[in-house]
């Protein structure tokens, strides 16, 4: 047999085994692209609500090697929460299930509030205290503050650095109502305001919750305001 009837004859077979491979390449990328699908899908969801806009990334290394799965499942491990860097966890409940993680990182561009000034501690924050930023919270102290409302009829525990970042524990709600003082309960509505006296059943900060007993002896629940009253609930 000469060798080009060899070659002749093996051309086929190498055809074929060159889109043999060609098609486990698409299908592997189509794969990875389905995964990259579902896990951004699931991030989206998980990540609903949080103050700021999201931008998800991940890390295309971790889905291309992904065996291939024709309804792959997104979930997070349990105490993993979306935020900065996470591990992304994929299941697959095929004939033989797999599970695998892929790496994915989670930004979540928002304002924030930090020192304009330095700050001692026990100072009401007032005007000029605070100024507001923007950037990636991912990237910040969870419990950084980020809307203005938690701001309000606080004072500082501990001094604040100028730039420094403000966090809720840095804080705490000044106490304008002391247990047993009497205190004004006022009700409003769309066009009208009702107020009576009562006397407080427990001390409050602003924006706590408190239970006062009217003079008719009734007992009512609202929320402390900053001038010591308490705003019935509508």
């Amino acid at each position: 047999m000469t060798l080009f009837k060899l070659r002749n004859r093996s051309l086929p077979a190498l055809v074929a085994m060159v889109c043999m491979a060609s098609a486990f390449a698409a299908a592997a990328g189509a794969n990875a692209a389905d995964v990259d699908t579902v896990i951004e899908k699931y991030l989206q969801v998980q990540t609903a609500g949080l103050p700021g806009k999201v931008t998800i990334n991940i890390d295309a290394r971790s889905t291309s090697n992904l065996p291939a799965c024709d309804a792959p499942e997104a979930f997070l491990p349990p105490g993993a929460a979306p935020w900065g860097r996470v591990s992304v966890g994929v299941r697959c409940q095929a004939e033989r299930p797999w599970t695998r993680y892929v790496q994915a990182h989670v930004a979540v561009e928002g304002s924030y509030f930090v020192a304009a000034r330095a700050i001692d501690s026990g100072r009401p924050l007032g005007a000029g205290d605070v100024t507001e930023r923007t950037g990636d919270l991912t990237r910040l102290p969870r419990s950084v503050i980020t809307s203005a409302a938690e701001l309000a009829g606080v004072v500082t525990v501990n001094r604040v650095a100028p730039g420094a970042p403000l966090r809720k524990e840095l804080v705490r709600g000044v106490t304008v109502i002391q247990q047993g003082q009497a205190v004004k309960v006022v009700a409003q509505g769309q066009g009208f305001v009702v107020s009576t006296e009562g006397k407080a059943m427990t001390g409050a900060v602003v924006g706590a919750v408190v239970q006062a007993k009217t003079r008719d002896g009734r007992l009512v629940s609202g929320v402390a305001d900053e001038e010591g009253q308490i705003q019935l609930a509508q």
